[in-house]
């Protein structure tokens, strides 16, 4: 079973479905179109609020002439080791300014979940047993200390990451 959280807690009733042979978006759902599809969609109508599904080969700078038209982008986590879809939300949220909502999708584990935060990344859809019991109790694991820049700053300031920022005069 698959469960959306944020950071306010478990959400329900979300509309946004990964479509697949067996799963339709249904009624009140709304489909999350592969790259290719909403490029297709959105050239073909003037639609506002889609949704997009970034698989780990994708182009996310593709997305850029569209990227005020979405309501969402999900990336795609396949597996732990796949760390690209890390890549992807840091892109959308630091170079090419992307403010609506960013969900993990796929193997999301609660260990990773500090650092998908720290991407930008605000929604997360979850599967994995341990990950969903952690999130209901609220034990989510804590990173004190951040070397590189992100997205979302870590809580007790920028430690190192000054470092790496150029700042305009």
């Amino acid at each position: 079973m698959t469960r959306i959280w944020r950071e306010t807690g478990f959400v329900e009733n979300d509309p946004w479905v990964i479509e697949t042979e067996e799963v339709k978006a249904a009624g009140e759902q709304k489909p999350l179109l592969t790259l290719d599809a909403l490029i297709e969609r959105a050239d073909a109508s003037n639609d506002v609020g889609l949704g997009v599904l970034i698989r780990p080969a994708d182009d996310v700078r593709r997305l850029e002439p569209y990227l005020y038209r979405l309501g969402i982008v999900a990336v795609e986590f396949p597996a732990f080791n796949d760390g690209r879809a890390f890549s992807h939300a840091s892109l959308l949220r630091e170079r090419l300014g992307y403010k609506n909502e960013l969900r993990a999708v796929g193997d999301v584990l609660i260990d990773q979940v500090p650092l998908m935060l720290r991407v930008g990344i605000d929604s997360f859809a979850v599967t994995n047993e341990t990950a969903l019991r952690r999130l209901e109790e609220g034990r989510l694991p804590a990173i004190p200390v951040h070397y590189q820049p992100a997205a979302r700053p870590a809580a007790d300031g920028p430690s190192y990451s000054w470092r790496r920022r150029s700042v305009a005069s």
